[in-house]
């Protein structure tokens, strides 16, 4: 185990009806003038915006608001959401909805503070060192986002997705009811439960191995396999909506990464990053698409650790390593199948051509600084033979 830091400051507040603490919670962290950031519809007609901005306006804070954020959040409603916030004197951002919205308000929080471009940040020009506090209240379990470091955003008008990370930007609090979720469709949930489990893949397939971490790991998977079934059957069971949300903020507050050096693989999730920042897919369900043929690509380079995945969390017995590691991928991505998610990126309705896929790899080896991964080194040629692998 190599020697690490280990910090997960928001204050997670769990359970029915917390949605309602958003007010002192907010007053607590400082908060005069909150803008409340949000996206669908759905919230308004559910009641659980106005229940969030009473809860607010009870505990004597100003509050204004901004929604329209769409899956893969786009720069140009980020930028109206600096210029708000600038206007208005916020100082304070609460998110109410998933990661798309979460990482919108992070994007917004780091701006307007910041005389600069915000675009400049996500494209790694620069970085700050101040951001507005961000809350939220989650009616997603997907992303993580509500106890993460991290924000992705698209730009609309070239089709990139980039990331930023930084202590920074970690929400303060983070208000988790699991009922807020009962109402999502079959494919938000499968494509969220999807998005929880590569959260924790993409630390585990590393050459690192930690007893304690990976037996972490390897129970969290489990358990959002096994819940994800259950929502399958009864979308309106309450423990196993509580069960997928409490891992999704687990898979990414850094938890089970702990440990190791590399600080995980993540090439999936890179790659997948070009395929809905082109084509507008859910991540989850690219990630499902993109995983199998990554995985195919480098399970040799990193064998033990997709042995002890396939015998850990599949149950899959035998003494040929090779074989037992193939089992592994066969069962994940008969999982994805099970729950309704792609396994190629023709599943999921995409057939990039030759000259769309060299732009995917392009902007993926800028966004990586030109290669990616520690399950094993993805230069072009290895990003484009996954393209053209998962690309059926």
């Amino acid at each position: 185990m190599e020697n690490f830091t280990y910090y997960a400051p928001t204050k997670v507040v769990f359970g029915r009806g917390v949605e309602t603490q958003a007010g002192n919670l907010a007053k607590a962290a400082g908060a005069h003038t909150v803008l409340v950031h949000y996206g669908s519809d759905r919230i308004q007609k559910t009641g659980l915006l106005d229940r969030v901005v009473t809860a607010l306006k009870a505990a004597d804070l100003k509050v204004v608001t901004l929604g329209g954020v769409v899956p893969n959040p786009e720069l140009g409603l980020i930028r109206q959401g600096i210029a708000l916030a600038r206007e208005q004197q916020v100082d304070f951002i609460l998110a109410i909805g998933g990661g798309s919205v979460i990482d919108s308000a992070k994007a917004i929080a780091l701006g307007a503070l910041d005389d600069g471009d915000v675009w400049e940040l996500y494209r790694h020009e620069r970085r700050v060192d101040r951001a507005l506090p961000v809350g939220s209240v989650l009616t997603i379990a997907a992303a993580g986002s509500e106890m993460s470091g991290g924000s992705v955003v698209t730009n609309e008008v070239t089709h990139e997705k980039c990331d930023y990370g930084g202590d920074v930007i970690r929400p303060k609090f983070a208000l988790l009811n699991p009922e807020l979720t009962t109402s999502l469709p079959w494919y938000q949930t499968a494509a969220g439960c999807t998005d929880i489990l590569m959260h924790t893949m993409e630390r585990y397939f590393t050459p690192s191995s930690m007893a304690t971490t990976d037996g972490i790991a390897e129970a969290l998977m489990r358990t959002v396999i096994e819940q994800t079934k259950t929502l399958k059957a009864d979308p309106t069971n309450y423990e196993a909506r509580a069960e997928v949300m409490w891992a999704g903020s687990l898979s990414h507050n850094d938890l089970t990464g702990v440990g190791d050096l590399n600080g995980g693989d993540w090439s999936t999730h890179m790659l997948e990053h070009e395929v809905s920042g082109m084509f507008g897919v859910t991540h989850g369900a690219g990630l499902a698409a993109i995983w199998g043929s990554w995985a195919r690509l480098v399970y040799q380079n990193c064998l033990p650790r997709f042995v002890r995945f396939a015998r850990e969390v599949w149950g899959i017995e035998g003494t040929d390593d090779e074989a037992v590691a193939l089992a592994g991928i066969e069962a994940m991505e008969a999982f994805y199948r099970k729950i309704g998610m792609p396994t190629s990126l023709g599943e999921l309705g995409v057939h990039p051509t030759p000259a769309q896929i060299d732009q995917m790899v392009t902007q993926c080896l800028r966004a990586t600084g030109g290669q990616s991964g520690t399950a094993r080194v993805l230069k072009r040629p290895e990003m484009t033979k996954i393209y053209e692998m998962a690309n059926h």
